[in-house]
C-alpha cells in the first residue's frame, strides 16, 4: 500500500507513524555530519531529491482542483519555514556537532507550548508551559561546558527548534484541507526554490563547485532526501490529521535519544562534550517525555471527576 493511499483512523496508528518518522528523522543529524559540505548545499540537495522523488507520485490533476490558489501560497509560505528551519539545523551541526544540535532540538516542545494555543486557538495548557520551562536548567548545564567554538551551534540551533514549532503548528493548522503527498509537494519546492535564490549569495567565488558532491556525499544526500524525508515527512503530516502539534513534537523529540547514540557510536561526539552535556540532556529529555504520564494521569483525574459527579 502506498503511503498516499494511507489514513490515519486511530491514534494509535498516528503514534505508530511518528515513531517510525522519528527514527528516520533521527539519522539526518547524523548524515548532516557526515557529508562534507556547507549547511546550505546540504539542504538544497534534500530538497531538490525529495520534490523530483514526488513529481512522480503525486496527482496533478487532483492537487489543482483540490487546493485554492490561496491554499498553495500558504503552504508555499510553510515550505519557506521549512527551508529555513532545515537550514539553521545543519548550520548548528556545523558550528558545533550533531549532539548539540539535537538536543536544542528538544526545546521544540517549548516553543510550541507558547505559540500554539494562540495560533490555532487552542486552550492555554499551563503544565505544557511548565514542562517546557523545565527544560531551561538542562540547556544551562550543557551550554556552561561547551567547548567555546561550539557556542554559535547553541543559538542556530535554538532558531532552528523555534521553525520546527512554527513549521508543526501551521502544518497541524491546515494540512486537513489537502492531501498529504501534495502538500508535501508544494512545501518542499516553495522551500527549494527559496534556497535556490539565496545560493548565489553563499557561492564565496566557488562557482558550481560550492553545490557539486562526491560520490560518498551523492549517496548520504539521496538517503538523507527519500528515506529521511519523503517518507518520513509525510508520515508527520499524516498523523498531524489526528494528533495535536504539541504532541507530534514530543514524539519527534525522541529524535535527540535515537541521534545522540548513533552520534556517540558512530561520530564519537562523545570526546567533544563533557559529563554536563549528558546530565542537561537526561533533564531536557526527562522534561519531554513526562508529558505523556501527565496527560494520562489529567485524562484519568477528569474521569473520575465526571464519574464522582454522575454518581451524586
Amino acid at each position: 500500500m502506498s503511503i498516499a493511499k494511507v489514513r490515519v483512523p486511530t491514534t494509535v496508528k498516528a503514534y505508530v507513524y511518528l515513531h517510525v518518522a522519528v527514527l528516520l528523522f533521527g539519522f539526518t543529524a547524523i548524515l548532516g555530519d557526515l557529508i562534507d559540505m556547507a549547511a546550505l548545499p546540504i539542504v538544497w540537495w534534500r530538497l531538490l531529491i525529495t520534490s523530483v522523488s514526488l513529481i512522480f507520485i503525486i496527482n496533478w490533476v487532483r492537487l489543482r482542483k483540490e487546493l485554492t490558489g490561496r491554499q498553495i501560497m500558504i503552504f508555499a509560505g510553510i515550505g519557506v519555514v521549512v527551508g529555513l528551519h532545515w537550514l539553521s539545523f545543519y548550520g548548528s551541526i556545523k558550528l558545533a556537532n550533531a549532539s548539540v544540535t539535537l538536543i536544542c532540538m528538544a526545546t521544540t516542545s517549548f516553543f510550541t507550548a507558547l505559540l500554539e494555543p494562540r495560533i490555532v486557538n487552542r486552550k492555554f495548557d499551563p503544565y505544557e508551559l511548565i514542562l517546557g520551562l523545565l527544560i531551561i536548567p538542562g540547556m544551562v548545564l550543557i551550554v556552561s561546558d561547551l567547548d567555546p567554538s561550539m557556542y554559535w551551534g547553541v543559538p542556530v540551533g535554538l532558531a532552528s527548534a523555534l521553525l520546527a514549532a512554527l513549521f508543526s503548528i501551521l502544518n497541524k493548522k491546515y494540512v486537513g484541507t489537502g492531501e498529504v503527498l501534495r502538500i508535501t509537494f508544494i512545501e518542499l519546492t516553495a522551500a527549494f526554490l527559496f534556497l535556490s535564490l539565496l545560493l548565489p549569495f553563499f557561492w564565496q567565488g566557488e562557482g558550481w563547485t560550492f553545490i557539486v558532491p562526491d560520490f560518498r556525499d551523492a549517496m548520504y544526500l539521496l538517503v538523507l532526501g527519500l528515506l529521511c524525508t519523503s517518507v518520513a515527512f509525510s508520515l508527520v503530516l499524516e498523523a498531524l490529521k489526528v494528533v495535536s502539534a504539541f504532541v507530534s513534537s514530543l514524539s519527534i523529540n525522541l529524535e535527540p535519544v535515537y541521534g545522540i547514540v548513533l552520534a556517540y557510536f558512530i561520530l564519537g561526539d562523545n570526546e567533544d562534550v563533557s559529563h554536563s552535556f549528558y546530565i542537561g540532556a537526561v533533564i531536557i529529555l526527562a522534561a519531554v517525555l513526562g508529558h505523556p504520564v501527565l496527560q494520562r494521569y489529567q485524562r484519568k483525574r477528569k474521569k473520575d471527576e465526571q464519574r464522582i459527579r454522575g454518581d451524586t
